[in-house]
This record gives structure tokens, C-alpha cells and sequence, in this order.
């Protein structure tokens, strides 16, 4: 479908024609007293009003709402007919406004994880009865993004509909069937004019040079580079604050280690199983049968997540599992940056650390 518009001023009627359709989910501002200095959240709106699609960026990538934190994935019990098993699958349509480039390409990469091999029917469920409707980058969030170095900046997939701010409306790139029929459906836009166009091109060459690299070389070397400096002394040197508090993992929109356990009840005759998000920077997340950790210093356990963000996952699936958005060098307390160490990679020699 050709690019369309909407008009600002029909935004809030298309926000109501989806809440009629789909739980409506969108970038909302938390206040300090909520979020220590304030933020923003994916969160569930009531009101079209709530929305602030100026917003930088959200502490939490919207994953969430494919992939929860804690999720019940079957009950079981036993009674004097038997055992029994029943799955359990909650899903409720929904629509997500406003991701960002690299929070839809983090989407993109986590539907390849969860639906090859043995596909997720829990992921899956949710991510084929979710809308998104991205929101264009014009400008870099702040000073910790690289976006454009990950290759997350510009997407053409993992979206519905893609609108970028021309001011008084959005132009709007239609890309896939379910959001060709929202156009169609939802009675708001208009077919792009010559004028519009014009506008858009203005668009993107004014994103263009807002965003520069960051780092010195082409990630495609990435993967060659950390194979070159396994056994550095970087690992050690960056690590060396590290908290071990997994707070890098939980903010990450590419991360997808969980944990699953059962939980039985007092009455030991019912209970049920659970998923949680887990995170290779704990200590514990190595430990095996016999209290074995082989990966039980944080400078392992460091090396082994970027070199899964740079390495691993590009081999596994195709695509850099780090997208740039720099939500782990903003949230990380001992202030460790991934983007200082792909940046000093290239220059640190390979010399051996401890492990």
C-alpha cells in the first residue's frame, strides 16, 4: 500500500477507533516520585491523552507484552480421578503505540528466537495478535544511543504501520495486511501528496545527519574482533564495579533467558509451573549440580554478554543481538558501558585475563 497520512488532529480518534478493538499500550511519563528521576514506561492508556509521543526513550522495552516478566505456563494437580494437566494461555489483543526503530527490530529478532526449533505457542500467541505502530527517530534519544552503528536505526519489517513526525501530521509507511486494513478500516488517513513526500524526504535527511557513528569500526568486524580479545585484560578492567545485579539484562529488549519452576501448594495435591525472566550476569545463572559455576567471576559473565549481543546471537540468528539503544549504560549503577567497550575493543591488546 502507498505511504499514507494522519493528521495530529485525528491521532486521538485513531488511538479511540483501536481501543475499541485491542488493550491500547503506549509510552507514558512517570512521574519522579514513581521512577527514580522520572521516566517513561510502555503502559496500558485509558485515554488517548496519556500517550507522549515525544517521548525519548522507555526504561523497559515493550517486550513485556509478548514475552512478561512472570508468566503462569500450566497448572497441575492430582485428585481421586487422577492426575491432570491444563495448559495455561492468556492473550489479549493488543496494540502498541509508538516503538522506536531499535525496540521494533528487537521485536524482529525475538520472534526469529521463539519461533524456530521448538517454537514458544506462549510468545507466539501474543506477538500474531499485536498491532505496532512505530514511531520514526528524527533526533538521537540522548548521549547513549548507537542505534546507527547496531543497523536498528532504519527498519522496513517488524512493523505494521511507521509513522514519522512532520509536524502537523505523520507520514505513515503501511507494512503489512493488518495495517493496510486499519487504514481502511479506521477511516483517519489520507493518501500521501506530492507535498508530503516532500516533507518525509526533509525528514529523513534531517535524521540523517543527526545520527553519527560511534564506533571506529564497521560492526560487521564485530564478531572477528571479540574471537581477537577472549582472553584480554578488558574484561577484567570493566567488570571490575560490577554489581552482579542483572539490571543490563532486565532493560535489554533483545535478552530472552528464563527460568522456569514449579511451584506447589500447601496441600501438596495442586500447583503450577512459572516462567521469569532470568539473567546470565548472575552469579547463579552457571551454577550446576554440585555448586560447579563455570562461569562464576563477573569478568566471565560480562565477556559472555557482549560477546552473545555481538557474536553469538548474529551467528545463531542473522542479526546483532545488541540494538544500540543504551538502556543498559543508562540504567547500569556501577556505570559500565557496553558502547566504552566495543569502542576500546579494537585498540586493547589481546592479552590473557583471570577468569
Amino acid at each position: 500500500m502507498l505511504p499514507q497520512v494522519l493528521s495530529k488532529e485525528r491521532f486521538d480518534e485513531l488511538i479511540r477507533f483501536l481501543m475499541g478493538r485491542y488493550r491500547v499500550v503506549g509510552p507514558v511519563a512517570k512521574p519522579a516520585e514513581a521512577v527514580a528521576g522520572g521516566g517513561h514506561s510502555f503502559e496500558v492508556i485509558a485515554d488517548p491523552s496519556q500517550l507522549d509521543m515525544g517521548y525519548p526513550l522507555t526504561i523497559l522495552p515493550p517486550k513485556k507484552y509478548f514475552f512478561p516478566q512472570y508468566e503462569t505456563l500450566l497448572s497441575f494437580g492430582r485428585d481421586a480421578s487422577g492426575s491432570h494437566v491444563e495448559a495455561q494461555l492468556q492473550v489479549c489483543p493488543t496494540a502498541i503505540v509508538g516503538m522506536h526503530p531499535c525496540d521494533v527490530y528487537a521485536t524482529w529478532l525475538l520472534d526469529d528466537v521463539f519461533s524456530r526449533d521448538e517454537s514458544d505457542p506462549h510468545y507466539l500467541a501474543r506477538r500474531n495478535r499485536a498491532l505496532i505502530i512505530g514511531l520514526d527517530c528524527a533526533q538521537p534519544c540522548d548521549e547513549h544511543v548507537f542505534c546507527q552503528d547496531m543497523g536498528s536505526l532504519y527498519v522496513d519489517t517488524g512493523y505494521d504501520l511507521m509513522l514519522s513526525d512532520l509536524g502537523d501530521r505523520y507520514y505513515v509507511d503501511v507494512g503489512s495486511e493488518r495495517g493496510r486494513e486499519l487504514v481502511e478500516t479506521s477511516g483517519c488517513f489520507e493518501p500521501a501528496a506530492q507535498a508530503d513526500h516532500e516533507k518525509y524526504a526533509e525528514h529523513v535527511r534531517r535524521k540523517r545527519e543527526s545520527f553519527s557513528n560511534k564506533i571506529s569500526y564497521d560492526t560487521k568486524y564485530l564478531p572477528q574482533i571479540l574471537d581477537e580479545s577472549y582472553d584480554s585484560l578488558l574484561w577484567d578492567a570493566a567488570s571490575r564495579g560490577c554489581f552482579s545485579c542483572g539490571a543490563c539484562n532486565l532493560v535489554c529488549p533483545t535478552c530472552y533467558c528464563f527460568d522456569v519452576t514449579d511451584e506447589v501448594e500447601m496441600d501438596l495435591q495442586t500447583g503450577r509451573r512459572r516462567r521469569s525472566w532470568d539473567s546470565c550476569m548472575l552469579k547463579s545463572f552457571a551454577e550446576v549440580a554440585g555448586g560447579e559455576n563455570f562461569r562464576e567471576h563477573r569478568s566471565a559473565r560480562l565477556r559472555h554478554r557482549v560477546f552473545r549481543k555481538g557474536k553469538y546471537m548474529l551467528e545463531t540468528f542473522g542479526k546483532l543481538g545488541c540494538v544500540g539503544c543504551g538502556r543498559c549504560d543508562r540504567h547500569c549503577p556501577a556505570k559500565i558501558s557496553i558502547l566504552q567497550i566495543y569502542q576500546q575493543l579494537a585498540a586493547t591488546p589481546t592479552t590473557a585475563a583471570s577468569r
